[in-house]
């Protein structure tokens, strides 16, 4: 795309002007234009987090555009369960956005599509960016994404129900979680725990579970989805549902959906990311609610569990570095992060805004210090993304007995090896 600067505008009037004059006299005139000033364009897709998201966004883009006339942002917000399907087919029409927001990289790194952004941050965004984030982010010496935000999740549950049950505490191992689930369902109404195994979360309920038992996704550089430990987990889940412990549709309502229904009073306790304290401010002030650490296999030490949303950059025939590096700065820009940060309540992966953020907020601070030591999911696995589509179908499989526990990650795990050749 191109536009006319303001001065070219003037110098082509002046000699129109000059050359109509000219005209009048006997003698000729030749009227030479200046090219026209090539601008930079910069295709962003983002995520759409909260209906803060697109305002926000929009806000930041045209701040920039009135800073930096040479560059124009294109900007697409697009809610998570649409926005897949909008980069893949900029991508299937060779037309890839040069920034996008997701929580993927690898399989795009693997295949030679993206930038190495070591070519185009400034040294000052480097610099305050967490360094555990960003070593996920990096494969080899190459940067192929930073870090974007970041959330840890926790155990929610509604603090009348609890009373209500006898439940002096949030249950920290699997016992107790099974114990209070049925306590809840036995003196109310509600049901007892929230599961979420659509296609939105079921990788994030499979990680909690896994870690939760002592397991994970990867061991010793390899995938080790149907470890015995792996197994116990999702078993678990499988036993709380047949027990009837656990919402009645784990596999249709999603977590957005399951954190209405506890304000609502008809659920117990689910689990979430942080960010659960600005959505229910928004979407059910009167609750009453408390939270606590992800439940383990009883035996267990405590984990947590963290995500990190990311941005990369894709090759494309106009790609502009310079022009990248001056908006990354703007977007992650002290003022203009914090205020994205406190809108959607995520967890800041900038040391700047992290540490102020955290001097006035001890939960803040207790975020941040537990995702320093948090357990994530394999982003810098190719296959990931692969995997984790494939785990979607599994929720349905499993609770209704079509697969057992052990069966379904066998033949996760025999995915996960074919995919990435091991």
């Amino acid at each position: 795309m191109k536009r006319r600067s303001a001065r070219a505008l003037l110098l082509v009037s002046i000699l129109s002007a000059a050359t109509l004059l000219g005209a009048c006299s006997d003698k000729e005139s030749q009227v030479i234009v200046t090219e026209e000033e090539k601008q930079s364009v910069i295709r962003f897709v983002a995520a759409e987090y909260s209906t803060e998201s697109k305002p926000f966004l929009e806000n930041i883009v045209r701040q920039f555009e009135i800073q930096n006339p040479e560059i124009i942002v294109d900007l697409q917000v697009a809610n998570w369960n649409v926005l897949d399907g909008i980069y893949t087919s900029m991508l299937s029409k060779s037309s890839p956005p040069d920034l996008l927001i997701t929580n993927v990289y690898a399989h795009f790194a693997h295949a030679g599509k993206l930038n190495d952004l070591n070519e185009i941050i400034s040294p000052e965004l480097r610099a305050k960016l967490y360094p555990n984030l960003m070593q996920m982010d990096r494969i080899g010496d190459k940067q192929y994404a930073l870090p974007y935000v970041a959330s840890i999740r926790n155990l929610y549950y509604n603090e009348e129900l609890f009373e209500g049950a006898g439940i002096g505490a949030p249950p920290k191992t699997w016992s107790e979680l099974m114990e209070d689930a049925r306590k809840i369902k036995e003196t109310s109404a509600a049901h007892g725990f929230g599961v979420d195994l659509t296609d939105d979360e079921i990788q994030a309920y499979l990680s909690y579970f896994f870690f939760g038992s002592g397991g994970g996704w990867i061991k010793n550089g390899k995938w080790a989805i149907n470890s015995p430990e792996n197994v116990q987990g999702l078993t678990y889940l499988k036993e709380l549902y047949d027990q009837g412990l656990t919402d009645s549709e784990p596999t249709v309502t999603t977590r957005d959906e399951k954190q209405r229904i506890m304000g609502d009073g008809k659920l117990g306790m689910m689990i979430s990311g942080n960010y659960f304290a600005s959505v229910v401010k928004r979407e059910s002030p009167g609750l009453r609610w408390g939270s606590g650490p992800l439940p383990v296999r009883d035996g267990m030490p405590p984990i947590s569990f963290g995500v990190q949303d990311v941005l990369v950059s894709f090759q494309t025939d106009h790609t502009d570095k310079t022009a990248l590096m001056k908006f990354l700065d703007f977007l992650y820009d002290d003022n203009n992060y914090e205020d994205m940060i406190i809108r959607e309540g995520f967890i800041p992966v900038t040391s700047t805004v992290g540490g102020k953020l955290s001097r006035s907020d001890s939960a803040m601070k207790r975020y941040l210090q537990e995702l320093g030591k948090a357990n994530f999911y394999p982003i810098q696995e190719p296959a990931w993304q692969a995997v984790m589509d494939t785990s979607r179908k599994m929720g349905d499989a499993v609770l209704y007995d079509n697969l057992s526990p052990q069966d379904a990650l066998d033949q996760l795990q025999k995915f996960a090896e074919t995919r990435s050749g091991q």
